[in-house]
C-alpha cells in the first residue's frame, strides 16, 4: 500500500457512500430500461463484473439485465463477442475500436437491446507510454447508435477503487445514453 495514495482513496471513497448505499444511478437506468421495456448486456474487461453487479443490485432487475460476460482474456474477447483479432492487433486491446466490437458483438450474437463493454487498465501494472494507468474505453449500441468514450481516471487510485471509478463512468455513460435514446 503507498501512503502517497490513500488520501485519494479515502477521499473517492467518502465522495461515492451516498451512490454506494443509495443506487439513484442504477435505479435510473432501471426505470428507463423498465419503462421502454429493453434489455440491457454487459461485456466487461478491466471492471471484471462490477457494472453487472451493480445493474442488478436493483430489485426486479432480471427484467432487463439480459446476459454478461467477464471477457478478461483477449480469447475471451474474439471467440464469445466477435472481436477481431486484427482490430485488438492494430489498435491495441485497451481502445475504442475494440469496446465498440466488443458491445457490437453482444448484440448481434445475444439478441439484447442495449451493450455495454469496457476495456481499460485498472493498474497498478499494464500500463504502456500511450495508455496510462486509469485508461478506460467504453461501447454502449443499440441497433441505430453506437458510442464510444475514452476517460482516465486518477492513476493514484488503488485497482479495486479504480474498478469502482469505471464502473461509476460506465453507468454515467448508460443513463446518458438511455436519456438521449429513449
Amino acid at each position: 500500500m503507498n501512503l502517497i495514495q490513500l488520501p485519494v482513496n479515502i477521499f473517492f471513497i467518502i465522495k461515492n457512500i451516498i451512490s454506494v448505499l443509495f443506487l439513484k444511478r442504477e435505479k435510473k437506468i432501471a426505470s428507463i430500461l423498465l419503462r421502454n421495456a429493453l434489455t440491457v448486456s454487459t461485456a466487461e474487461s478491466c471492471t471484471g463484473g462490477l457494472i453487472s453487479s451493480r445493474l442488478t443490485d436493483v430489485s426486479g432487475s432480471s427484467a432487463y439485465v439480459m446476459q454478461n460476460f467477464v471477457t478478461y482474456a483477449n480469447s475471451a474477447k474474439i471467440q464469445l463477442l466477435n472481436v477481431n483479432s486484427k482490430t485488438i492487433d492494430k489498435y491495441g486491446v485497451v481502445s475504442e475500436e475494440v469496446a465498440l466490437e466488443m458491445a457490437e458483438g453482444l448484440l448481434k450474437k445475444y439478441n439484447c437491446n442495449i451493450a455495454v463493454s469496457t476495456t481499460g487498465i485498472a493498474g497498478p501494472l499494464g500500463a504502456t507510454r500511450t495508455k496510462p494507468v486509469g485508461l478506460i474505453c467504453i461501447a454502449i449500441s443499440n441497433s441505430k447508435v453506437k458510442k464510444t468514450y475514452k476517460y482516465y481516471a486518477n492513476p493514484l487510485l488503488y485497482r479495486r477503487i479504480m474498478k469502482y471509478a469505471f464502473s461509476n463512468v460506465a453507468l454515467d455513460k448508460l443513463l446518458c445514453f438511455l436519456i438521449e435514446n429513449y
